[in-house]
Parts: C-alpha cells; sequence; structure tokens
C-alpha cells in the first residue's frame, strides 16, 4: 500500500512524509547542503532550518492532499530522515503521468538507496496510482542519478537546454521517462 513503509534493506525504509519529519529533514539537508549544490536550486537559508522545512511540508502534504504530489522520505532505524522522494505534478486521465524528484543524504550516498527507493515507487505509481508514464531530468553531468534511472527501466528521450535553474545558472538537462504500463485507463473517478 503506498502509505505503509517499505524496506530497503541495510535498516533504511521509504515512508510517506509527516509534518514531525521537519527538524529531522532540516539536518540532513544541512548535512548535504554542499555535496547537493551541483544538482539543486539555490536556496536561501531558512529553507535549512526546522521552521522553513515545516512550512514546506505543510505546503507539500496540501499538494499530496489535492493528489498533485506523493511524498516520501527515506528513514533509517531511528526513524531519522535521510532522503526524500517525490512524485511531482500527477495528472491522471488520459495523461497518468508525473515526475520523480529524489536525493539522498551525503552519509548514505553511493549505497543503492536511491535505486531501491525508485524501484519501490514505480511499483506503487503503477499498481496504487495507475500511473502510465514517470520522467524524471538530472543535468547533463550527474552521472550517479543517470544511473539510478537506467538501472530502474528509465529511457533518455532528449536534452532539454536551460531546463532548471540549478546552482546558480539556467541548466541543460537530459531527460527520461519509464513507461509503467500500457494497459487501458480504467476509473471514472479521475
Amino acid at each position: 500500500m503506498i502509505d505503509d513503509p517499505h524496506p530497503l534493506g541495510a535498516g533504511i525504509r521509504l515512508r510517506p512524509t509527516v509534518p514531525a519529519d521537519a527538524a529531522s529533514l532540516a539536518a540532513s539537508l544541512t548535512r548535504s547542503r554542499t555535496y547537493m549544490r551541483p544538482w539543486e536550486p539555490e536556496r536561501p537559508d531558512s529553507f535549512y532550518t526546522e521552521q522553513g522545512q515545516r512550512e514546506r511540508l505543510a505546503a507539500l502534504l496540501a499538494d499530496r492532499e489535492a493528489g498533485r504530489v506523493m511524498p516520501w522520505v527515506l528513514a533509517d532505524a531511528e526513524d531519522r530522515v535521510v532522503g526524500g522522494f517525490n512524485l511531482n505534478a500527477i495528472v491522471l486521465g488520459p495523461l497518468r503521468s508525473a515526475v520523480l524528484g529524489y536525493w539522498v543524504d551525503v552519509e548514505l550516498a553511493g549505497r543503492g538507496l536511491a535505486t531501491a527507493a525508485v524501484r519501490t515507487i514505480c511499483d506503487l505509481a503503477r499498481n496504487e496510482l495507475r500511473l502510465h508514464r514517470i520522467e524524471a531530468g538530472t543535468v547533463l553531468h550527474n552521472e550517479a542519478s543517470q544511473r539510478v534511472l537506467a538501472k530502474c527501466g528509465f529511457e533518455e528521450y532528449g536534452v532539454a537546454p536551460r531546463y532548471l535553474h540549478i546552482d546558480g545558472e539556467w541548466r541543460d538537462h537530459r531527460l527520461f521517462q519509464r513507461i509503467l504500463h500500457d494497459g487501458p485507463v480504467t476509473g471514472a473517478e479521475d
């Protein structure tokens, strides 16, 4: 189920984001700030505070309630947040698509957790959200993230010039997609 925790190994699990994650998110993002700078937008110092994360989570969880986003965190055995994963811009109807974004704490990067989480999210997106497609983009030189996407069945389909403002500049991005299924669109509620 989409709201259940999903064990990924090594005491880490993927679970839905909750308001109580604010302090732990702020600590992990602060710890990982320099490491993630080449892949992230510039953010104000307030983003890295508990209050900044509390405000961000309130908006994120409101978007979840509206069906526009599905946010998860990676949590360790002590329930400390060590990463974040979102399906953003969820669109149902005949498109049935979302945009994937993710990060892993600098202390746990390179251990296969992003790959395990993305695989789990793809399964949940197909089976629970009934999405047809997930897309993701990486700056051109983010080879680690590109490897994660390739291992999870994403295919590169193009390059978007000056796609996102990352690390102080408009950066070109490699665009990837994974088709989750080619079955019929079901559910009149969409």
